[in-house]
């Protein structure tokens, strides 16, 4: 059997920023039966609905992507709500899909699973050594409990379900608006603001200290499918880009690309978030022989060029 040709598949969150990326890369590898979800249709944190997900589309293999995320301002709103249908989203989804035979199942967690103060690069084996960072802990928390399944479930069922740990993302496509967005689509948008209205700065939340890592998103999605096709072990595994960055330096350096001309002001009573994050990236290119491809300045000019485009 051809794995992408002969194999019917549902991707939830198939329609949003890394689905889309997803789910076109599956057509391109010849994919034809492929399902997915829209939440007006399917509330995925409902049984219900996904007893009847599952028996419309009979899918032997499913990639878990959907999830209620948003930036540091979005998780201090939202903690229950993070919580709850994250946790109830992945539980319902996997637990359907050993009661119906699916083959495999491919859950998509968070690089916010990680302990607050996680030496660096993280390395898929501290990922118990302590609470993640506050401000996102229920998100990441809700999206953890989805390893402990698939490995109870692996134990238990000999039920076939892998837990990927994406580190963050970005390229085009990506969420812009300012209530929800993570730091390089909202750094974008200030900048791009700035510009229209003739402003002289753009205000930043924290003190620019803070360290991240980001996946193209397309590079994600790549790592996605190779994992789907070709690990099948219990143990979890981290997809990134094996770099770090300072906040202050990623400003800097949208602020470069996109002609912004003005000043960066600190805004030191909003908190930093995770101090540090840096993946360690080995294990993907063992298992699955995942690398990321896209430098990151050219990444930053393709969101920042599909933005443009968008709001002119």
């Amino acid at each position: 059997m051809d794995f992408w040709t002969e194999q019917r598949f549902v991707v939830t969150g198939g329609a949003g920023f890394l689905g889309s990326h997803v789910t076109r890369r599956m057509r391109e590898r010849g994919a034809s039966h492929l399902f997915v979800p829209r939440s007006g249709e399917y509330n995925l944190t409902r049984e219900e609905a996904v007893v009847r997900l599952y028996r419309e589309a009979r899918p032997e293999v499913v990639i878990h992507l959907a999830a209620v995320v948003g930036g540091i301002g979005a998780n201090r709103e939202n903690p229950g709500r993070f919580f709850y249908e994250n946790l109830m989203m992945g539980a319902q989804l996997m637990e359907q899909a050993r009661i119906f035979g699916v083959k495999k199942f491919v859950a998509v967690g968070t690089i916010c699973s990680y302990p607050k103060f996680t030496p660096v690069p993280f390395k898929e084996e501290n990922l118990w050594d302590g609470y993640p960072e506050e401000t996102n802990a229920p998100y990441g928390m809700a999206k953890k409990m989805l390893l402990v399944q698939s490995q109870a479930y692996r134990q238990q069922y000999g039920f076939n379900s892998i837990f990927l740990l994406p580190v963050n993302l970005y390229g085009p496509g990506d969420n812009f608006d300012p209530s929800s967005s993570h730091v390089i689509p909202a750094l974008i948008k200030k900048c791009m603001d700035a510009i229209r209205k003739r402003e002289e700065e753009i205000v930043v939340w924290g003190t620019g200290k803070a360290t991240r890592e980001f996946l193209y998103a397309e590079d994600c999605a790549e790592a996605i499918l190779l994992a789907t096709e070709r690990y099948d072990r219990p143990d979890p595994v981290n997809i990134g880009a094996g770099f770090e960055i300072s906040i202050k330096d990623l400003a800097e350096l949208i602020v470069g690309i996109t002609g912004f001309g003005g000043q960066i002001v600190w805004d030191h009573t909003k908190p930093d978030g995770q101090p540090r994050r840096m993946l360690d990236t080995s294990r993907a290119l063992q298992e699955f022989g995942f690398k990321a491809q896209t430098r990151f300045r050219e990444g930053l000019k393709k969101t920042i060029e599909w933005y443009r485009e968008k709001i002119e």
